[in-house]
């Protein structure tokens, strides 16, 4: 059963009531609190320095168990009323109610007589893993901690039997996506995974706490380790330790990746972190010079070569002889400058413009495009020989909307670049903003994330937060209001929700009715192809009523 169909078969919407007046939300029969997301956050990095990681993990899952538990004695007054499966997938959607996560059960194995549940859930838009993210960043283990309880408490209460969910992969240590499997407690054995869902004494010696924190603080900061590159997703992982395998070596290194993904970036800390980086660093943009420049840019003029050359110049190679040479976006070359390229790269020796002797180079070389190679091969743009000669050493870095977990990070990196620029001290970026950020598809990559973290810097109150309406220009939403509230305190459908504010936005000053309304039979008789009867159909009205209109001219008959 879909999502929508199973909330509607239990009506949960009505179940949840705001009394504003009153100061009181209720679930059903208990008693709710909506709180701030980042107060939550702000609540679980205390545990975590009171109390040591292990500690507060325990108590985050004990809590979320107990949560889990009131939940499931909702669900268990159901019962009797529809199938016991779809009874139990109100967990799920109570979860989300909440705001607190997304879930769905992919793979479920049940024995109802035994009272036993084994199955496994996919996990999105998970507020534990996006909160630890902007507190801590990137991590090595799974951070849902009150989640995982939630799961384990609603489970264990519906089927009277101790079920413990697991966290496997999770956002905040650089996965796509969370998921958990979840089986009896007697399954997992000994582990003392299932020490965290037993009370314990807080009383504890210091010392341990203190090497606990100690140990949390090195893992927190791992990812400094990196200099100016920042991230910790899997992919940025990946090609960070190609990178850095290549470093120390003078091996001819091919970036790759779509134009913002930070190429540039990149090659720089490989210069820097190389075995020349005392020595010349020389970038040329192959894009951004006439196809008539490019050769005399890179290889350099020698007097008289042509008229005006009434010095020799030293072109880039020559430049950066003992050191690295950059060429960015090297597969918009032209086929001439293809040719001299690949001489240099197989005889180590650079020709002067118009000079007959050659000069040794010493040049470790790093190449950056985002054009397809193998595609311009193909279309004979780019020489195939060239190509192997240039990527001894791939690297591809992938595109940021492959790495969402990296947004948090460089976003906070970019936000104290800003502050000193535009002498302000900014908080960090609201929940829906980064939720924003986390959801936009990045066509531009890191640097148009530059682009919109430099705006709202530049628009956001001085010592106050980044908003959404900061970031895109022109008022633009990538997220959805969901359900509102009306007057007696009912959550209202999202659908109507959204209906009723586009009814609103109709409404402003300068609305004319008749106007729109014409637009509108304009549009579903186009759409139907002139025929009234279908036309009539998608206004909700017969075809004689459209019939009349037409007669009347609201709108030209087809």
């Amino acid at each position: 059963m879909t999502r929508q169909k199973l909330i509607e078969q239990f009506n949960l919407r009505s179940r949840l009531r705001f009394n504003v007046e009153r100061g009181e939300i209720w679930l059903d029969e208990n008693r709710m609190l909506l709180l701030h997301a980042r107060s939550m956050g702000a609540l679980r990095r205390e545990l975590f320095d009171s109390l040591g990681e292990e500690r507060a993990r325990g108590l985050l899952v004990r809590m979320g168990f107990t949560s889990g538990q009131q939940d499931a004695e909702l669900a268990k007054t159901l019962l009797g009323s529809a199938d016991p499966y779809d009874v139990l997938c109100i967990g799920p959607e109570l979860h989300a109610f909440a705001g607190l996560v997304r879930a769905k059960i992919v793979k479920s194995e049940l024995d109802w007589e035994r009272g036993s549940f084994t199955g496994e859930v996919v996990w999105e838009n998970s507020w534990e893993a996006d909160s630890h993210l902007q507190q801590f960043g990137i991590g090595d283990d799974a951070v849902c901690w009150s989640l995982v309880g939630y799961a384990s408490g609603f489970v264990t209460q519906f089927f009277n039997r101790f079920i413990v969910f697991r966290e496997t992969s999770c956002v905040a240590k650089g996965d796509s996506h969370c998921y958990v499997v979840a089986k009896p407690a007697e399954e997992w054995g000994d582990d003392a995974y299932l020490n965290y869902f037993k009370p314990e004494n807080i009383q504890s010696q210091f010392d341990e706490m203190r090497e606990e924190l100690s140990h949390l603080r090195k893992t927190l900061y791992a990812a400094q380790s990196t200099g100016n590159l920042i991230g910790a997703s899997s992919g940025f992982r990946n090609a960070f330790d190609l990178l850095s395998k290549a470093a120390s070596s003078s091996i001819t290194v091919l970036l790759l990746g779509e134009t913002g993904v930070g190429k540039e970036v990149f090659e720089r800390w490989l210069h820097e972190h190389g075995n020349r980086s005392n020595q010349p660093f020389v970038a040329v943009n192959c894009a951004a010079i006439p196809h008539d420049l490019i050769e005399a840019e890179l290889f350099g003029v020698q007097k008289g070569a042509y008229t005006g050359a009434q010095t020799s110049r030293l072109g880039r190679f020559e430049r950066a002889h003992g050191g690295t040479l950059f060429l960015d976006e090297v597969g918009d070359l032209s086929p001439a400058a293809q040719v001299k390229l690949l001489r240099v790269l197989q005889t180590g020796e650079v020709e002067r413009l118009g000079d007959e002797q050659t000069r040794k180079i010493d040049v470790r070389l790093i190449a950056a495009t985002n054009v397809d190679l193998q595609k311009a091969i193909a279309l004979g743009r780019f020489r195939a020989d060239l190509y192997y000669r240039l990527a001894t050493y791939p690297v591809v870095i992938p595109p940021l909307r492959e790495r969402r977990s990296d947004i948090p990070l460089l976003a906070t990196s970019l936000i104290e670049k800003y502050e000193n620029s535009y002498h302000k001290k900014i908080k960090g970026i609201s929940d829906r903003a980064m939720q924003a950020l986390m959801a936009y598809q990045w066509p531009g990559n890191v640097r148009e994330l530059q682009n919109l973290i430099e705006r709202g810097v530049l628009l956001a109150q001085n010592g106050g937060l980044i908003e959404i309406n900061h970031l895109f220009a022109g008022g633009v939403s990538l997220l959805t209001s969901g359900a509102e509230v009306d007057h007696s305190g009912v959550v209202g459908n999202e659908d109507e929700a959204s209906y009723t504010r586009i009814c609103e936005t109709l409404l402003q000053e300068g609305f004319d009715l008749e106007s729109h309304e014409t637009r509108l039979l304009e549009l579903a008789v186009r759409r139907a192809n002139g025929n009234l009867t279908h036309a009539a159909r998608l206004l909700g009205i017969t075809r004689r009523q459209l019939a009349y209109r037409l007669r009347q001219g609201i709108v030209p008959a087809a």
